[in-house]
């Protein structure tokens, strides 16, 4: 069996149950996700079995014990660096998925050079003041992209406030409200709402161009 075969048949049964048609819809879309801790990892494990398969991932970070409570890796990947190892457990579902890692700081110099290709941003960071740095940048360089963030996700419970609102091409994930995270927490039912929220905004972009809520 010719190795082009072999993807195929591979690829086809992996996405037999998404939306009929998203495959090929979907081919050759390009999403960015900046940050790959919390959010990010999550958003980056939907996309891809949603069928999205071109990713773009930029962290400086490396694994912690600390991050196994709601991040999408394992006690044997301590103290790599965070894109390459979700490089591999991504590539353990779909090993013919296209990963363009950046393991570096993403801060306002390098957005564009970074995420430029992408046809969509989604925004994966801790800090409010990252969040906001990025989302300047990337509206400001790209106003007709939209760009996907996640806002209010520390603690437990209150799942009806996790809501996407949109504002022109800004996408908002979360409640908006839920700050102090050093109190509050994180737990990984709450944050993997908030980023299964952006990871859907994504894909209803990537398939109809738009987003209604």
């Amino acid at each position: 069996m010719a190795v082009s075969d072999a993807r195929e048949i591979y690829l086809g049964e992996l996405y037999s149950r998404n939306p009929p048609g998203s495959l090929n819809r979907l081919a050759g879309r390009t999403v960015a996700i900046a940050g790959a801790g919390g959010l990010g990892s999550n958003i980056t494990v939907s996309l891809l079995r949603a069928g999205v398969q071109r990713l773009i991932i930029a962290d400086f970070d490396r694994v912690e014990l600390s991050n196994l409570n709601r991040q999408y890796y394992f006690r044997e990947q301590l103290g790599r660096l965070k894109v390459e190892a979700l490089a591999e457990n991504l590539l353990r579902i779909n090993p013919h998925a296209e990963l363009i890692l950046h393991p570096e700081k993403v801060v306002a110099t390098n957005v564009t050079e970074l995420f430029g290709e992408a046809d969509l941003l989604v925004e994966a960071f801790d800090r409010s003041a990252d969040k906001a740095m990025v989302v300047r940048t990337w509206l400001g360089a790209f106003p007709d992209r939209y760009i996907i963030t996640g806002s209010g996700l520390a603690g437990f419970g209150g799942s009806a406030r996790l809501v996407t609102q949109v504002r022109g091409r800004l996408v908002i994930c979360g409640d908006q409200q839920s700050g102090g995270l050093e109190t509050l927490g994180l737990s990984a039912p709450r944050l993997g709402i908030v980023a299964h929220l952006q990871a859907n905004a994504a894909l209803e972009i990537l398939l109809t161009g738009t987003i209604t809520v």
